[in-house]
C-alpha cells in the first residue's frame, strides 16, 4: 500500500523537463532516478525474464507476481510517456513495452548526442581569441562549449584547459603566452591561486 501511495504523489512531487529530443543524457538520468527511487527501474533491464503465461494452477504468489509485474509495467511506461514532450509522446504511444521505448529513444538520441559530441569538440578545438572582441564575452563562450561538453560527460582535465586557453590567445598577447607557458607554476580556471611544481 505504501508503495502505491508513493507513486501516486510523485506525480504531485516530481515534475520532470518534458524531453523534445534535446539533452537525452540530463534527461535519461533524471527518468532513471525517478523510477529507481519508485523501485520500478527493473522493469527496463534487458536481461528481464518476459512474464510466463498464466496457467490454471498458479500459486496465489504467482498470481500476484505477475500483477505487481504488470501494473509495474504500466506505470513504468506511463512515467516514460509522460516526460516526453507532446510530438514524442504522440510517436512512442503506441508502443506498448516501457522497455522498448526507452531502448527506442536511446538508439536515436544517443546517436545524435554523439554527433554533438564531435562537434562541440570541433567547435572547441577550433576556438580562437580575437583582439577585435572584447575577452570576456569570448572566454564565456568558450566556457558555455566547455559546460555543454561537461553535459555529454567529456571531462577536460584543468590543466589542459589553462594550456588550450593560453594557445587561443589572440597574436598580440604573444609575449604574455610565452611567459606564462615557461613558468614553473600550475594556473587554475577562475581561480585566483597557483602552485609551484618543484
Amino acid at each position: 500500500m505504501e508503495g502505491e501511495t508513493i507513486k501516486i504523489m510523485n506525480q504531485d512531487l516530481v515534475r520532470l523537463d518534458r524531453f523534445d529530443g534535446s539533452n537525452f543524457t540530463r534527461w535519461q538520468d533524471k527518468v532513471r532516478f525517478l523510477l529507481t527511487t519508485l523501485k520500478i527501474f527493473y522493469i527496463l533491464d534487458p536481461t528481464l525474464a518476459p512474464l510466463p503465461e498464466p496457467k490454471e494452477n498458479d500459486t496465489p504468489q504467482v498470481v500476484a507476481a505477475r500483477k505487481k509485474r504488470e501494473e509495474d509495467e504500466l506505470i513504468c511506461r506511463g512515467h516514460i510517456l509522460n516526460a516526453l514532450s507532446d510530438r514524442l509522446y504522440d510517436l512512442y504511444t503506441n508502443t506498448n513495452s516501457a522497455r522498448e521505448i526507452w531502448e527506442a529513444l536511446e538508439n536515436k538520441y544517443k546517436a545524435e548526442e554523439e554527433g554533438t559530441k564531435k562537434f562541440l569538440i570541433s567547435q572547441y578545438i577550433d576556438f580562437k581569441f580575437f583582439d577585435e572582441k572584447p575577452l570576456l564575452p569570448q572566454i564565456h563562450e568558450l566556457q558555455v562549449i566547455v559546460n555543454k561538453l561537461k553535459v555529454l560527460k567529456i571531462e577536460l582535465p584543468e590543466a589542459f584547459q589553462v594550456g588550450a586557453i593560453v594557445a587561443k590567445l589572440p597574436s598580440s598577447w604573444k609575449g604574455y603566452r610565452k611567459r606564462i607557458l615557461h613558468k614553473s607554476e600550475d594556473y587554475f580556471l577562475g581561480r585566483d591561486s597557483k602552485t609551484s611544481s618543484h
